[in-house]
């Protein structure tokens, strides 16, 4: 596939790297205002960096943009004219809508909105996709770009604000409670390094139990709960200081900024 990514920032920088150890591309071309940072690409074969978005543009067949929202209007604005009925563009910009796209580029256009995470680099990312009317048929391209990626549904693009907290700021998330997790390893008497060894593992383990057997959550919590015992005991202590009440707390927050960038954008 001859692929641009538009904006190589963090998430773009993530997207190539797991585009590159996939071996997902024919051409991998990567834009970016200063290319100092992205100067570790070019010992890639078949990957070019740019600060010109139309030589990537006019080199790629698929456009996965990466930029800060308050640039993207006038990235599409600049490469509309070079846009072509083979070009898919494929946005990751948070609540930037699918209208809006159309607008400045044609509703004849293949779009496509896709939130990844930063697991992308890994080939771990938990991405969603939608698509306007005329995209139906391209979306299985961007599935299969992200499935070699990781794991990829498509979903209405009214959720997609709030796969946006689920997924992506998931992250952040997910990688606060290993941290926690962590330092009451270090607590109870490990080191540093292997007190996050224990805590990161032990959460990819979690992880895979309800990917690999499809069970509820309490399912497994059931499996290492005994009455009376030191495991129920630590539970209802966190449920006593709020540990679900915040996280669901905090994840609604991010919501309601997301509603407020939207907003603001429209």
């Amino acid at each position: 596939m001859k692929i641009a990514i538009i904006g190589t920032g963090n998430l773009g920088c993530s997207i190539a790297k797991g585009l590159i150890t996939a071996n997902a591309i024919t051409t991998l071309y990567l834009t970016k205002r200063n290319l100092s940072s992205i100067q570790d690409f070019e010992g890639y074969k078949n990957v070019i960096i740019t600060s010109n978005n139309i030589e990537a543009v006019k080199n790629s067949d698929i456009l996965i943009f990466a930029v800060q929202p308050a640039h993207f209007e006038s990235i599409l604005k600049d490469i509309a004219p070079f846009l072509t009925e083979n070009h898919v563009l494929i946005s990751t910009i948070t609540g930037f809508v699918i209208s809006k796209i159309e607008a400045l580029v044609g509703q004849e256009q293949f779009i496509i909105r896709a939130m990844p995470n930063t697991a992308i680099a890994v080939g771990k990312s938990m991405t969603c996709l939608c698509s306007n009317e005329n995209s139906k048929k391209r979306i299985k391209i961007a599935e299969a770009i992200f499935n070699r990626l990781g794991t990829s549904i498509s979903i209405p693009e009214d959720q997609m604000q709030a796969a946006t907290v689920v997924c992506a700021s998931g992250i952040a998330f997910w990688m606060r409670l290993i941290r926690a997790t962590t330092q009451a390893a270090i607590q109870l008497g490990f080191d540093a390094k292997e007190a996050q060894e224990l805590a990161m593992h032990t959460c990819e383990g979690a992880a895979n139990l309800l990917i690999t057997t499809g069970n509820h959550p309490e399912q497994e919590i059931d499996k290492v709960t005994t009455p009376k015992g030191c495991t129920i005991e630590g539970l209802n202590e966190m449920e006593h200081k709020g540990l679900s009440s915040s996280l669901i707390q905090g994840m609604v927050t991010s919501f309601n900024k997301i509603n407020t960038i939207k907003t603001e954008q429209l």
